[in-house]
C-alpha cells in the first residue's frame, strides 16, 4: 500500500486479508542511519551502514519477505513509491497481488500540481534526496492497481485527472472499503507490480481523450528530432497546471539515444532508455512487442525515432503545450544539415539512465 495516509487504512486492508502478516517501515530516521520497521505491530529499530532507500528495501524487506513467506500485506513508507519497491522485488521469488494506493481527496490535487519538495515537508527519504512531493504522490497513484479514497474535497476534477492518470484502477471510498470487491474488480492485465522498458503504449488502459472539468489529455508524436536547447527552454510549459507528463524524446544532439522525459507538478526528469533499435544492428534485447511496434511504424530514413509525450493537464492550455514543442522541433534548414551542426547539449549533464530509488 502506498499514499501520504494514516496508518489506520493499512491495518483495515491488512484485517480483510485473511491471513496475512503487516509490514510496514518508517523512513524518517533514515539520514541516520535508522529505519524503524513494525511485523504485526512488533517494533524493530534497525541500524543500517548505508543511510539509502535502496539498502533498506535490499537489506531489509527483501529477506525479511522471504523469510515471512504466505501472505503480506506491506505498508509503504509515504516517501517510497511503489515502482521502485517492485522494481527492487523482482530479484526474489514474490508474486504481487495488487499495489493499492490511497489518495487524500482534501489534499491530492495540491500535492500533484504543487512544487514542494519531500524534504521541505520533513519527509525526505535521504540526505539529497530532492524529489518533489508530487513527483511522489502522482507517482503512486499512476502505479496503482486500485485505489482507496479518503477524506473530502477534489469533486469532479479529481474524478477526471485519475480516470486518466490511472484508468484501469478500480476506486472504493475508505469508509466503504469492500477489499474482496476491490480487488475483484482488478482487471485480469492489471500491472500487478509489473514494470516496462519506456517503449510501450503511453496510454495504458485507454484514458478518456476528450476533456472534462478542464482536465485533458495532450497527446504530441512527431518524426523529427527536436533542438535541445529549444526543447530544454519549452520545458517550462510542463511545471504549471500539468499533473503528469511522460514519454519518449529524440533530440538532435543525441541521434542514437532515446531519452525519457517525466514530470509531475513543478518536478521533471530526464533520462536515457538506451539506443533507438534503429541505432543496433542486434534486436535480441528488445522486447517482441517493441520490435513490432517498431517495424510497425518503421520510417526510411529515421527507423524507429520519434517523439510521443502525453501530459494530463488541469489548468495549462494544451494549444499552448502543442505550440511549445512544435517550436522546439527542427526547422526544415536546421534537418537538412543536421550531419554538420554542432548542437549545445543541456540535457548531457541530466542522468544517463533512469534511476530507482
Amino acid at each position: 500500500m502506498a499514499g501520504l495516509v494514516e496508518h489506520d487504512v493499512a491495518e483495515e486492508v491488512w484485517r480483510a486479508a485473511a491471513g496475512s502478516v503487516l509490514v510496514r517501515h518508517d523512513l524518517s530516521g533514515l539520514a541516520e542511519g535508522v529505519v524503524r520497521r513494525w511485523v504485526d505491530g512488533e517494533l524493530t529499530v534497525l541500524e543500517l551502514a548505508h543511510g539509502c532507500v535502496s539498502c533498506t528495501l535490499r537489506l531489509d524487506l527483501l529477506p525479511l519477505l522471504e523469510q515471512l513467506g504466505g501472505r503480506v500485506v506491506v505498508h509503504l513508507d509515504p516517501a517510497l513509491e511503489p515502482e521502485a519497491v517492485c522494481y527492487a522485488l523482482r530479484k526474489i521469488d514474490v508474486r504481487i497481488e495488487a499495489v493499492i494506493t490511497v489518495v487524500d481527496r482534501g489534499t491530492w490535487l495540491t500535492d500533484a500540481t504543487g512544487e514542494d519538495t519531500l524534504a521541505e515537508r520533513g519527509m525526505g527519504a535521504a540526505a539529497g534526496d530532492e524529489r518533489t512531493v508530487a513527483q511522489v504522490v502522482v507517482g503512486q497513484a499512476e502505479f496503482a492497481d486500485a485505489l482507496v479514497l479518503t477524506g473530502a474535497g477534489g469533486g469532479p476534477v479529481l474524478d477526471a485527472v485519475l480516470d486518466r492518470l490511472s484508468p484501469r484502477a478500480p476506486r472504493q471510498d475508505r469508509h466503504a472499503l469492500n477489499l474482496p470487491a476491490l480487488m475483484a474488480a482488478i482487471p485480469h492485465d492489471a500491472r500487478r507490480g509489473r514494470f516496462d522498458d519506456g517503449f510501450g503504449t503511453l496510454l495504458p488502459g485507454q484514458p478518456p481523450l476528450d476533456s472534462a472539468h478542464g482536465v485533458g489529455i495532450v497527446h504530441f508524436v512527431d518524426r523529427r528530432p527536436f533542438h535541445p536547447a529549444r526543447l530544454h527552454r519549452a520545458l517550462d510549459v510542463l511545471l504549471e497546471g500539468v499533473v503528469r507528463s511522460r514519454g519518449r524524446l529524440w533530440v538532435a544532439s543525441q541521434p542514437d539515444s532515446a531519452l525519457w522525459l517525466e514530470s509531475a507538478g513543478a518536478g521533471l526528469a530526464v533520462g536515457n532508455l538506451g539506443p533507438w533499435l534503429a541505432a543496433v544492428d542486434d534486436w535480441s534485447g528488445a522486447t517482441a512487442q517493441r520490435r513490432a511496434a517498431a517495424a510497425a511504424t518503421w520510417h526510411p530514413h529515421y527507423g524507429d525515432r520519434s517523439q510521443e509525450l502525453v501530459m494530463i493537464t488541469v489548468s495549462a492550455s494544451p494549444d499552448e503545450i502543442t505550440a511549445a514543442l512544435r517550436d522546439a522541433l527542427l526547422t526544415d534548414e536546421e534537418l537538412a544539415l543536421v550531419d554538420e551542426l554542432q548542437f549545445a547539449d543541456p540535457f548531457a549533464e541530466w542522468h544517463d539512465e533512469m534511476e530507482e530509488l
